[in-house]
């Protein structure tokens, strides 16, 4: 949604010190390692602000970023200050090869941003978008919420809070639609003393991961595996996050 992250940006990061981003840049290290050709141009799909992109250019890679909300972005331009990181406000469903000016050695997606494209027929281009954007041996990784996981949350009811800030949140599972919807209530204290209020509405989709496997391969990818939550492993039954690699044909 074009609205979304606009208070959520202000206090993004501090809602999100869990986040292993430099395990997720690990991880993608070494799959790049396993290529047959260098990696130096990388497409980050849903960059949010900036925090995976940031570690990604400083492994000397050159980053373009990709996010929806221009919000999350001018913080993630803030963060990634003196690096080789080109930052684009586009939809990633609909990016093009023509707009980037360039195909890239490798394509991620981190943070579950594919769960939020919630059309399956919008995702199945996107990943047509990706196979066309790779170079030849080229890789796409990305990372979903299982179905077990979005289901799993219904129900959940979350409260973060600091001295000047304050986020209650409430997951509610709809089977019918195999999404799950997040409602947010934020505040904010001002500079002043005042506080500033702001809601969020969110949706994620429940795709399994034959969908995705489907929906690679469909793309033209012939060469995909699956891995547990930033594991070379295979994931385990009831994993509540699974990683993708697709690697495009050289």
């Amino acid at each position: 949604m074009r609205d979304s992250y606009t208070i959520l940006a202000q206090c993004y990061d501090r809602l999100t010190t869990d986040v292993e981003y430099g395990r997720w840049a690990d991880f993608a290290q070494r799959h790049f390692q396993r290529l047959k050709r260098p990696v130096h141009s990388v497409l980050e799909l849903g960059c949010g602000t900036g925090s995976l992109t940031r570690l990604l250019a400083e492994r000397s890679c050159a980053v373009t970023a990709v996010d929806l909300s221009p919000d999350m972005l001018t913080a993630a331009e803030q963060k990634c200050r003196g690096l080789d990181v080109r930052f684009l406000c586009q939809d990633m469903t609909r990016l093009s090869a023509s707009r980037l000016g360039t195909q890239m050695d490798a394509v991620v997606s981190g943070l579950d941003s594919v769960n939020y494209i919630t059309k399956p027929r919008s995702l199945a281009r996107m990943f047509q978008r990706v196979y066309r954007i790779l170079l030849p041996g080229g890789l796409f990784l990305f990372d979903v919420k299982t179905p077990a996981a979005l289901e799993g949350a219904d129900g959940q009811t979350c409260l973060d809070e600091d001295d000047d800030f304050y986020c209650v949140w409430r997951a509610d599972y709809y089977p019918r639609r195999r999404v799950c919807a997040y409602g947010l209530d934020l505040f904010l204290q001002n500079e002043d003393g005042s506080w500033t209020r702001g809601g969020e509405y969110h949706e994620e989709y429940a795709y399994t991961m034959d969908e995705l496997d489907g929906f690679l391969r469909e793309a033209g990818f012939r060469h995909v595996r699956q891995y547990g939550d930033k594991s070379m492993r295979p994931p385990k039954e009831g994993a509540q996050r699974v990683f993708f690699a697709a690697r495009k044909d050289i």
